[in-house]
């Protein structure tokens, strides 16, 4: 869902190098962005605070932490989407941001079990919103008392990561793996797993196809230039979007090599080195996860995102790493002919909507991305005026 790989690997060369306090400075991590992974589940007293702080961990289109949670007097959170945080470029109709809302009301329900509470959640309470959301809730969700045992995968949710760097090509997802993820299927969703090397080979063509369509388009590329925070203090400031950050990063934007503008710029260097990694990051993938929908509506939307967290939970507790590539889905008009491909080459036909794509494979260890706090994402805690 993000685009960080736009990381200028060199051009370092040349710098003076840092010393002292400003060494220290270009080295720190951003610790205040990163407080929430840390921080999840110590709200005393209201059980919905210990949920929320572990839904803000989840997943969403370019890190844009879409929710809005509003705490009724009578105990209920209703899941609100910031409109402000919408893609409206990459995601005209805003379908990846639901599925980023999915992954928020899965996490909270994983965190509910935590408590040994349930988690009733009505989607869409006042009607599925189109062409693109509006003001209208996205779930209504209620911890009930219901003695539920905490949900394995709980476990796992500081661990989860989507993992921008190449897989090991070496080492094939085992078939114990392949059964366990795709026994996630049921309901409104199948959860499927491709590894034959023929059909490995034509996804990894059209995602290289689809990431060349959307960055040479200026409208969407501009969007998730738009969107980049280069250095601690811009992280940190807006711990949403795509993180750009490291000592190396940070030098290389100190001394104006490494702009928005560059990046912005198909003849910069910033722009042909991120060219150049994120084509070796896609060839080095073995197998692919997907999430497909019975349909293509808002609900379908909403499941979709919430087996694609379990998923994603799953393989964690694998050892294995994801990394969606979502840009073959995407609905503007450049990107059609790349997702008629990819459907047909996955054997997906209308009604069905495929909603995820991602890499499965063993990668590196990366670290979190920069979150919010809970609390800047919390509406109310009073009752609404009478």
């Amino acid at each position: 869902m993000n685009r960080r790989t736009f990381l200028v690997a060199g051009a370092a060369g040349g710098l003076a190098l840092a010393t002292g306090a400003t060494a220290f400075t270009l080295t720190r991590s951003p610790a205040r962005a990163l407080a929430p992974w840390r921080d999840a589940g110590l709200s005393q007293g209201d059980p919905r605070l210990f949920i929320v702080e572990h839904a803000v961990l989840a997943p969403s289109p370019h890190n844009r932490q879409p929710w809005i949670v509003e705490l009724l007097p009578d105990g209920v959170m209703v899941l609100y989407c910031d409109l402000d945080r919408r893609l409206p470029q990459t995601d005209p109709q805003d379908r990846q941001i639901v599925i980023g809302l999915g992954a928020f009301v899965e996490l909270a329900s994983l965190a509910a079990s935590r408590l040994g509470l349930g988690l009733a959640v009505m989607p869409f309470p006042e009607g599925e919103p189109g062409p693109r959301l509006d003001a209208r809730p996205i779930a209504r969700l209620e911890p009930v008392s219901a003695q539920v045992p905490p949900d394995p995968l709980f476990a796992h949710v500081r661990e989860r990561r989507s993992t921008k760097k190449p897989f090991d090509a070496a080492r094939p997802v085992p078939p114990d793996a392949v059964a366990a993820l795709e026994r996630l299927s049921g309901g409104e969703v199948a959860v499927a797993v491709v590894a034959d090397p023929a059909r490995v080979a034509t996804i990894r063509d059209l995602t290289w196809q689809a990431w060349q369509i959307e960055a040479a388009t200026p409208r969407t590329h501009r969007e998730s230039v738009d969107l980049m925070r280069i250095g601690r203090r811009e992280i940190e400031a807006n711990p949403d979007g795509i993180s750009l950050g490291g000592p190396v990063l940070e030098a290389l934007a100190l001394a104006g090599s490494l702009t928005r503008e560059a990046m912005a710029s198909p003849e910069s260097i910033a722009w042909r080195q991120g060219f150049e990694m994120y084509r070796a990051m896609l060839a080095a993938t073995g197998a692919y996860l997907t999430v497909t929908a019975v349909d293509s509506g808002r609900a379908g939307q909403l499941a979709a995102g919430r087996a694609y967290l379990r998923a994603n939970l799953l393989a964690a507790s694998l050892g294995l790493s994801l990394h969606p590539v979502s840009q073959a889905l995407q609905e503007f008009p450049e990107m059609d002919g790349t997702r008629v491909a990819l459907d047909r080459a996955l054997g997906v036909a209308s009604p069905a909507r495929l909603h995820m794509l991602a890499r499965l494979g063993y990668g590196p260890a990366v670290p979190p991305s920069p979150r919010w706090p809970a609390g800047t994402r919390i509406r109310s805690h009073e009752p609404k005026p009478a």
